[in-house]
């Protein structure tokens, strides 16, 4: 299963279109940043998953507020939030989501994507909370219509990030998990690619 190829799915002509009139851009960088949200949100997730504690906390939010409900009315998510959809207001949480998933280093990420997509930082933080409640129920949707249990879910995130990389994304994961999650310390885009998958590396090595 390929999150990030499911997540690309929900990004229809109709929905970038609407995201790129909220935040007064062309459809194309919408787009290209929206890829670039999903990706980094994944790698944070797998991070986030590092860790039994981690997973455990991951799974248990999944199973409280995620179901994957919104998924079926983005485009009214998108538009001011859907009415009686039946999403929790912690689905639709998606500056709280962003603060479980990046931290404080929100920014940091913002800028990264920023610099690959064209769009400004404040167009990309607008973004963000928009998109990350989608993340969320396309993987919680994932875990209860799969039946997936921890150590399936943590190797669903990490094949995912991966795939990812592999996607095209490898110079964006590369800066921008090198920045969020590496401490910050510049990456060289030749080896970006590989700072990723050593990041990957150390944090699934044990598994």
């Amino acid at each position: 299963m390929n999150l990030m190829e499911i997540l690309q799915g929900q990004l229809s002509d109709d929905m970038v279109g609407q995201l790129s009139q909220q935040i007064g851009a062309e459809k194309e960088q919408t787009a290209a940043a929206a890829n670039g949200i999903f990706a980094t949100l994944l790698g944070g997730l797998a991070n986030n998953a590092s860790t039994e504690n981690g997973l455990a906390s991951l799974a248990s939010a999944l199973d409280r507020d995620h179901d994957g409900s919104i998924l079926d009315d983005l485009i009214g998510m998108v538009g001011g939030m859907p009415q009686g959809a039946g999403a929790s207001s912690s689905a639709l949480n998606g500056a709280g989501i962003l603060g479980h998933i990046l931290g404080d280093r929100q920014e940091t990420a913002a800028q990264q994507i920023s610099q690959n997509s064209g769009l400004n930082v404040n167009q990309i933080m607008k973004l963000m909370p928009i998109l990350a409640p989608i993340v969320m129920g396309v993987l919680g949707r994932a875990k209860s219509s799969g039946g997936l249990d921890l150590g399936s879910l943590a190797n669903i995130l990490m094949g995912s990030a991966q795939n990812a990389q592999s996607g095209g994304f490898g110079d964006l994961l590369g800066n921008v998990l090198g920045g969020v999650l590496g401490g910050g310390q510049p990456q060289q885009p030749q080896s970006s690619g590989g700072v990723f998958g050593q990041i990957l590396g150390g944090i699934f090595g044990k598994r």
